[in-house]
């Protein structure tokens, strides 16, 4: 009986080691992989960094700064299977913030193992009318009106539509964005990308209606995103000048934005046409880069 007994307690014994062990031998890692298209570098200044949503708060899974894709990284087991969403969001690159910073260009939910993400589900407000940057349109003139010479015309570009003047209307249909975006125009002259102001909306002035070198001295313009190229120089260009054959560009930057040229997504652009006339609408078409997007796999 003592010599059963002895025999009972190594078999349980040995039950208890080996089910330790196999505890110990499970993995408590797994592989994300990122695999996305259209980002640009950030610079020295700033790093992308990815976000699992787990349990309803984000769990970083590291920073990047390279675009070449895709690329796996080691998270928490527990984390990427209880994960329901994947978001990448612009850190600046000394960061003592844990969380994630408001701008935030790309999202998904997982289904399954994957995570269809763009840049739609995130950097678009859905609450507004547009629900995505494709639905994005434009308009424009040629004018000068903050000042008063009449032969310089073609040295202004202002998003408004006036086909029905008197009355004048904006002429930038662009869907709501989400903290830590903003919209911002360009023209691109002799291949050099010249702002012409950041906003939020399309009908109303841009940032620096009041304070853009460039403009005239007679007023701020008339309320609307856009630039008189009357004064000073840029692109090694002297204003004023003829930006028929530039190319006008609507883009969508990070806020706060450290480089002066434009961002990746850029949902409007057109080329003036040489024969364009002044204070006549001229229509935008899409831009180069309307959404960015991607999968991401666990």
């Amino acid at each position: 009986m003592k010599k059963v007994l002895n025999l009972a307690i190594i078999f349980a014994l040995t039950t208890l080691f080996v089910a330790c062990s196999d505890n110990e031998n499970e993995p408590t890692t797994g592989n994300l992989t990122v695999n996305l298209s259209g980002l640009e570098e950030l610079g020295a200044d700033f790093v992308y960094e990815g976000w699992l949503i787990v349990n309803g708060s984000p769990v970083s899974t590291g920073t990047f700064t390279s675009v070449n894709f895709p690329q796996s990284y080691t998270v928490n087991l527990a984390d990427l299977q209880d994960a329901t969403k994947f978001v990448l969001s612009i850190e600046p690159a000394v960061d003592s913030d844990p969380a994630p910073a408001a701008t935030k260009i790309l999202a998904g939910d997982f289904s399954g193992n994957s995570a269809s993400v763009n840049s739609d589900n995130i950097v678009v407000d859905a609450s507004g009318d547009l629900k995505t940057l494709g639905e994005s349109y434009g308009k424009y003139i040629l004018a000068t009106p903050t000042d008063d010479d009449d032969t310089n015309e073609a040295s202004g570009v202002w998003f408004l539509d006036n086909s029905d003047a008197p009355t004048v209307t904006a002429g930038l249909g662009l869907p709501a964005l989400t903290d830590g975006w903003k919209y911002e125009g360009w023209v691109v002259i002799n291949g050099t990308p010249v702002s012409t102001g950041t906003f939020l909306t399309g009908s109303g002035a841009d940032d620096n209606a009041a304070t853009s070198p460039f403009k005239g001295t007679l007023n701020n313009g008339p309320g609307y995103p856009g630039e008189d190229y009357v004064m000073g120089s840029a692109a090694g260009v002297d204003f004023p000048t003829d930006l028929k054959g530039a190319t006008i560009v609507i883009s969508i930057e990070p806020s706060p934005d450290n480089s002066t040229a434009p961002f990746t997504l850029k949902p409007l652009a057109h080329l003036v046409p040489s024969t364009a006339k002044d204070h006549t609408v001229l229509t935008m078409g899409a831009g180069p880069v309307v959404n960015l997007s991607g999968t991401v796999t666990r």
